[in-house]
């Protein structure tokens, strides 16, 4: 077992149920504290690695660490235990319509709250200053109130992420967390989640469709094609080729946030210092 990893898949596989093999071959770690983007064409595989990383799904071959555990060889408690050590932010989060956005942020620490208390902050919100310092993070502490069937799009899926903030997670695993952005929304978004990342000591593995902001953004990127790692390198070491490569299929220009970004040369053409956090 791998001690000084977050998250760790040895010769992984996946196979649907419909036959489809969605994941072929992967090994994978993410070292506590690392912060790990995944790109790649549609239907690489993206989500389906994010979910068997999660235990939403349970991979056909291979297997898991999570966090220094082996997540199948756990009993339900066990397991119902580590998960709330980890958070999940989805694409389209699953929040009901009617729920209010402070009861969906504060429901991100539901794993280690007693039954009760957890009933309680159902009825009357246990912790709004600090659902209300998470959603500031991400531009939404003036929707604290509202009914999330009021709310975008994107703005539910910055309650998702303000959600996994407030959670403080051991690993955070993200699947196109700001698809729904606009690129300057976006980039805070990412931003955050890095310096989570940063200021707590959790891992963040993130699956992008943007390439520039992963290799604005994280420390290491791992390209995905058909299921498989085509590449697991260093941002500062992939080369515009390389991305090229991965996207043969996608046409001549590469996916990114902004249409004009030049990502010529490797990662450190493009990167910045993470910012600090905008908490306010």
């Amino acid at each position: 077992m791998n001690a000084d990893a977050a998250l760790a898949l040895h010769d992984v596989g996946l196979v649907h149920p419909n036959g489809q093999r969605a994941l072929q071959g992967i090994a994978l770690a993410v070292p506590r504290g690392a912060r790990v983007a995944v790109v790649g064409p549609s239907g690489a595989g993206k989500t389906s690695l994010l979910r068997v990383a999660a235990t939403a799904l349970r991979a056909s071959e291979g297997r898991i660490e999570l966090l220094g555990e082996h997540p199948w060889q756990l009993s339900g408690g066990a397991l119902r235990t580590l998960r709330a050590r980890v958070g999940l932010i989805h694409q389209a989060p699953p929040i009901p319509p009617r729920l209010r956005v402070v009861t969906a942020v504060l429901a991100g620490r539901l794993g280690r709250w007693s039954p009760w208390r957890a009933l309680g902050s159902l009825l009357v919100p246990s912790d709004i200053a600090g659902a209300e310092a998470a959603l500031a993070r991400l531009d939404m502490a003036d929707r604290l109130f509202d009914r999330c069937d009021r709310l975008s799009g994107g703005q539910l899926q910055r309650v998702g992420m303000a959600r996994v903030l407030y959670q403080a997670p051991e690993l955070i695993l993200a699947d196109e967390p700001v698809s729904a952005l606009d690129p300057t929304l976006a980039d805070m978004a990412v931003g955050e989640l890095v310096a989570q990342s940063r200021n707590t000591g959790a891992a963040l593995l993130a699956s992008l469709h943007a390439v520039d902001l992963a290799l604005k953004w994280f420390d290491r990127i791992v390209g995905l094609r058909g299921g498989v790692v085509v590449f697991d390198a260093p941002a500062a070491e992939v080369s515009r080729a390389m991305l090229q490569e991965l996207y043969a299929n996608e046409g001549s220009l590469l996916p990114t946030q902004a249409p004009s970004h030049d990502i010529e040369g490797a990662g450190d053409a493009n990167r910045t210092a993470p910012r600090p956090s905008a908490c306010r």
